[in-house]
């Protein structure tokens, strides 16, 4: 993105199914309780000491008849995502007024269905090791798979594409829709992300110690690593109309960096954190006393939140700005985190709650941030929300409320 000011597009609907709750109302009540979705591990085979935030029930979805051969965890989840808070009805209103090929898909991901092809492996033919004939590699682990799902899903024929850039994926949809959308070459855009679990990632992570053996805590002096999770966040992005409704949400800044420090390992002073920050603050037109809270990226691991506090110091300054992260609650959904936090940043701005973080005990003196440990109530105008990826991928967000 360039630092001119971005047309503000309009979040018309969005939805959000996490660990926390399928739909807007699951997620602001548990957002409001400050209940956790997290559980000790029990997912599949994995024998690993840790918690995940897993989606009950994804198992016992169908797919519609019609979108069969797309059958995996990921599009199961992403059909669940799909049904609640009449997203589907909603884009098919856009539709009728714009046309089918003048609405894009723009999903964000970071492992796509890659469980499928974990299960296939375990029925490779004995004598020539042949993968099983029922496996479709293209409808399920590729990673257009999802965005080629929803765009059937949602009887839509205009361009798709799936960002896979690590844990700021379904962020960096909302640039790649506007950037379509100032080129004039689509009116509206379902964006969004899903990740589901998979032993890939589980056994990933903690090869890289970096998964916690007790629910995440974010900026808390004994974080020790991620509490991984899943989820599904649709949003579609129009351009703003005229006249909004009071409390209608606008996507006001976008900024993206890609620092490239190291493969897994943050900038330890957020060089590029910082970058994305200040870019979504200049697209925005807005200057850092405006942001009334942000949504830290917040993984728990001693590395990344100290860098992001580096990074909010520096940018922020005196203004101490309320913030928290909510993967408490929900897990790091990874390639569907920046959707999902991006719809927990509308809800924050709609009901005037800024969500206190979930199994943070002490914050760590040494991140300077005001980290909310309770959850605050608060008419907010402007609230930022932050995804930073493997290999210095960032994008942060800016979302504003009208009225």
């Amino acid at each position: 993105m360039s630092n001119s000011p971005l047309p503000p597009l309009h979040l018309a609907h969005f939805t959000a199914t996490s660990c926390i709750g399928r739909g807007l109302d699951a997620t602001l009540a548990a957002l409001r309780l400050r209940s956790s979705g997290l559980s000790s591990c029990a997912f599949d085979s994995v024998t690993l000491s840790t918690w995940v935030g897993e989606v009950a029930g994804v198992d016992d979805e169908v797919l519609r008849t019609d979108l069969a051969p797309y059958d995996c965890r990921n599009n199961r989840l992403a059909q669940i995502g799909l049904r609640q808070d009449g997203f589907a009805q909603a884009v098919a209103t856009t539709v009728a007024r714009v046309g089918a090929q003048r609405v894009g898909v723009f999903i964000g991901t970071s492992t796509s269905g890659i469980l499928q092809t974990e299960l296939a492996y375990r029925r490779l033919d004995p004598g020539t090791g042949a993968l099983p004939a029922d496996f479709v590699y293209d409808a399920t682990h590729n990673s257009f798979s999802i965005s080629r799902f929803v765009r059937d899903y949602l009887y839509l024929q205009g361009p798709a594409a799936s960002i896979s850039s690590a844990c700021s994926s379904s962020a960096k949809v909302f640039a790649s829709a506007s950037r379509m959308m100032q080129a004039g070459l689509i009116d509206a855009a379902v964006v969004g992300g899903v990740d589901t679990l998979c032993l890939t990632t589980l056994y990933g992570f903690n090869s890289l110690d970096l998964l916690s053996s007790s629910p995440c805590r974010p900026y808390d002096t004994e974080r020790n690593g991620i509490s991984i999770g899943e989820g599904a966040a649709f949003i579609l992005l129009e351009r703003a109309p005229d006249r909004l409704a009071a409390g209608a949400v606008l996507l006001r800044g976008v900024g993206e960096s890609s620092d490239a420090h190291h493969m897994s390992a943050p900038h330890p002073d957020g060089l590029g954190a910082s970058m994305a920050m200040q870019q979504a603050l200049q697209t925005a037109g807005l200057q850092a006393r405006d942001i009334n809270y942000i949504n830290l990226h917040g993984t728990a691991t001693p590395s990344n939140d100290a860098a992001e506090g580096k990074a909010v110091a520096s940018v922020f300054g005196d203004h101490a700005v309320p913030c928290s992260s909510t993967k408490g609650a929900t897990g790091h959904a990874l390639g569907a985190a920046g959707g999902l936090e991006a719809v927990i940043s509308a809800l924050a701005l709609q009901h005037g709650v800024m969500p206190g973080g979930v199994h943070t005990r002490q914050q760590d003196p040494a991140i300077a941030v005001d980290y909310l440990m309770e959850n605050r109530e608060q008419a907010m105008k402007h609230v930022l929300s932050n995804s930073f990826g493997f290999g210095g991928t960032n994008c942060s967000l800016i979302f504003s409320r009208a009225g």
